[in-house]
């Protein structure tokens, strides 16, 4: 991904790359400065550092960018409530964005399934990723159950409760967030693909959405990444940029 993200800004209009950080990069190449560490990037030279990578890394990366007034577009997912009001208090010089997906078609599906999710009697949320990821459920699935829950509660109902008595094989129902059930598959050949399934009295309604390549992500990191010195403090999601 983070090869990925280099090429999109390298080749955007308006932007530049000046520093690829990757403990693997032996030195610089083609005038972009290739450096090992966020430690050890030049807060002067840069206005955003774009982070795909994972939580500890993450954790670094926004506590760097909030302490050197440097903006941040964050993809790596798992931050703690105590995180996030951390990076609430700290991003005052510098403005951070944090999102569990920057596919546009992603965002839209969460958009989706929040509108209608005071509707339904029951919601599951299924999402495959390659198997190579290590998490599960993804951050896109939780965050997409957590909107969905909390749009059934602000409409004062509830989801009917899991009939299931003998779950045969532990975890074969997967788990819960809240009364929508989450469920996460790993399989050779996924890139990454959800879908969200809502039934009541008679029919079901499904929302899918499919990154069949990772070049899916990059026009919303470009977006943030153009929008982010606008947007102060702590944002979450794309939805800002999407639905003003």
């Amino acid at each position: 991904m983070g090869g990925e993200v280099c090429r999109a800004v390298a080749d955007a209009e308006g932007l530049e790359l000046v520093v690829q950080i990757d403990p693997s990069i032996e030195s610089s190449r083609n005038d972009v400065i290739a450096v090992t560490s966020i430690a050890d990037v030049d807060p002067a030279a840069v206005d955003v550092i774009i982070d795909f990578t994972h939580l500890d890394v993450g954790r670094a990366v926004l506590n760097w960018c909030a302490s050197n007034g440097v903006h941040a577009v964050v993809g790596t997912t798992g931050f703690t409530n105590d995180d996030l009001a951390s990076y609430r208090s700290g991003f005052t010089s510098s403005n951070a964005m944090i999102a569990p997906n920057f596919a546009i078609g992603a965002v839209m599906m969460m958009r989706m399934a929040e509108i209608a999710a005071p509707h339904f009697q029951t919601a599951e949320v299924i999402e495959f990723h390659h198997n190579a990821k290590k998490d599960a459920p993804s951050g896109t699935a939780m965050m997409t159950a957590q909107r969905i829950d909390a749009a059934k509660s602000a409409a004062s109902s509830s989801y009917d409760a899991d009939p299931t008595e003998n779950e045969v094989v532990p975890g074969a129902r997967g788990g819960k967030v809240g009364g929508v059930g989450v469920h996460g598959i790993r399989m050779e050949g996924m890139v990454a693909h959800q879908e969200v399934i809502f039934g009541t009295t008679g029919e079901t309604l499904t929302i899918r959405h499919d990154s069949l390549d990772r070049k899916s992500f990059m026009p919303g990191v470009l977006l943030a990444t153009r929008k982010i010195a606008d947007l102060p403090g702590l944002t979450l999601g794309l939805d800002g940029l999407l639905f003003a």
